[in-house]
């Protein structure tokens, strides 16, 4: 996302390059180019054009200081304006229930049944809450089968009436057993249409009044662009809605959506979906999303991921095992597991300042572990457990049985030793180890 965005931005911040002060000719200048990239991103006129404004009057009436340049204080206050566009602070969820409700709302083919798991999966993971789904689209059967379908895999229970066609009723029976069986959390998926219509709205607004939900997410499409907008003023001005949420911003999308949709409804975006998996799901940050359009990365957002998929007793015995120097096979694999739970790889990548930019056009596989994990799948337990017995014999049989070569073999072997070296001197004498870097940097 934003690719193209972070492209024009950064061009349009050259005009200040080397320039001595900030003036209202260069500043005029600068605001102009910034305006096209943002329409070009499918950012609204009007709010393209008050951003510009804001950014120029806040631009012209600073004391620059002698330490930093014109271009970079522009960078800053463009940063701090893109995050304050996007809601500036992070919008929690308000759960306060017994149990807390979550209605989910938006048209079809928004992502909402899926997103509807995603969040349910996240919440129990990091919250250790006990979801029930309530499927409450009576129209499509299929939605039906693909929430139970998505719930299954994260173990998460459905409740559903197929032959009822009241989703007021449906709402207020899963309620019940929710209670009944003390989960602590009901998400009620609903139906949608492919535009906004009377009857979708009125029913939609019937499980609003019958259920007083403690949250109502809408869910929009960013890939829609200006259109996302748009539906999500028809949706607010309908339900009162408490936040956004937005999908496949891990496609080729423009992103206007993102930067317009708060100044127009007055509402925080709250999560954004960025993959297919179940797990591709980030709370929004406005300041790590500003951070990302221009190019910083999102360090925050990445440490954040690494939190989530972490866990504290299994890093433990891994130190342990690191410090013994008995790092194996089945460590390394459980560590590629951990790195997969964190999301799309790419996606991971650019949160690294100033990687973004590098591999932009380099195409980052999700199967990038595959031949890793084949060759290690092909070895036996007693392999996986005592890496130094893999002799040429054994190696051959490993390559053969993973469908790889015992060049790709090999070269795997000798970066897992390696990396089993540094790992020992890391946790047993990490003073000798940088000693050891600086000397044959020399």
């Amino acid at each position: 996302m934003f690719e193209n965005l972070t492209e024009k931005l950064e061009r349009s911040f050259k005009i200040l390059k080397g320039e001595g002060k900030i003036t209202e000719i260069n500043v005029a200048s600068t605001m102009k180019e910034v305006r096209r990239a943002l329409l070009d991103a499918d950012v609204s006129y009007k709010v393209a054009k008050q951003f510009t404004e804001t950014v120029k009057e806040k631009a012209l009436g600073q004391n620059v200081l002698t330490a930093v340049k014109p271009g970079q204080m522009m960078v800053k206050i463009v940063h701090d304006e893109l995050a304050l566009l996007m809601g500036g602070d992070v919008a929690p969820l308000n759960l306060k229930g017994k149990p807390s409700v979550i209605l989910m709302s938006g048209l079809q083919g928004s992502g909402k049944t899926t997103f509807t798991a995603k969040l349910a999966k996240k919440l129990k993971s990091e919250k250790g809450m006990r979801p029930l789904l309530v499927a409450g689209d009576v129209y499509r059967p299929a939605a039906i089968d693909q929430l139970i379908t998505l719930a299954e895999q994260i173990n998460v229970p459905v409740y559903s009436e197929r032959d009822n066609k009241n989703p007021v009723e449906i709402a207020l029976h899963g309620i019940a057993q929710a209670k009944e069986n003390h989960n602590d959390l009901v998400i009620i998926d609903t139906a949608g249409r492919l535009a906004v219509d009377e009857a979708m709205m009125d029913e939609i607004a019937a499980i609003k009044k019958a259920v007083a939900p403690d949250e109502i997410l809408f869910v929009v499409d960013a890939m829609t662009g200006q259109d996302a907008v748009n539906t999500a003023k028809e949706f607010n001005d309908r339900l009162d809605f408490d936040g956004v949420v937005l999908t496949k911003l891990d496609g080729d999308t423009r992103g206007g959506a993102a930067l317009s949709i708060r100044s127009v409804v007055n509402k925080p975006i709250k999560y954004v979906g960025i993959g297919e998996k179940l797990d591709a799901i980030d709370q929004f940050r406005p300041a790590g999303m500003a951070d990302r359009i221009l190019g910083m990365g999102d360090v925050v957002g990445l440490v954040e991921r690494i939190q989530n998929a972490y866990d504290e007793e299994q890093a433990r015995k891994l130190e342990e095992k690191m410090r013994k120097n008995k790092f194996d096979f089945n460590d390394f694999i459980t560590q590629i597991n951990q790195i997969k739970k964190m999301g799309n790889l790419k996606s991971l990548a650019s949160m690294i300042p100033g990687v973004g930019k590098a591999i932009k056009d380099i195409d980052i596989d999700d199967d990038a572990f595959k031949a890793v994990e084949a060759i290690i799948g092909s070895m036996t337990p007693y392999e996986r457990s005592n890496p130094d017995s893999l002799n040429g014999s054994r190696r051959q049989r490993i390559a053969k049985g993973s469908g790889t070569s015992i060049q790709e073999v090999n070269r795997l072997l000798k970066q897992f030793e390696q990396m089993r070296k540094m790992m020992h001197a890391v946790t047993t004498n990490p003073m000798k180890m940088m000693k050891d870097m600086r000397r044959n940097r020399r």
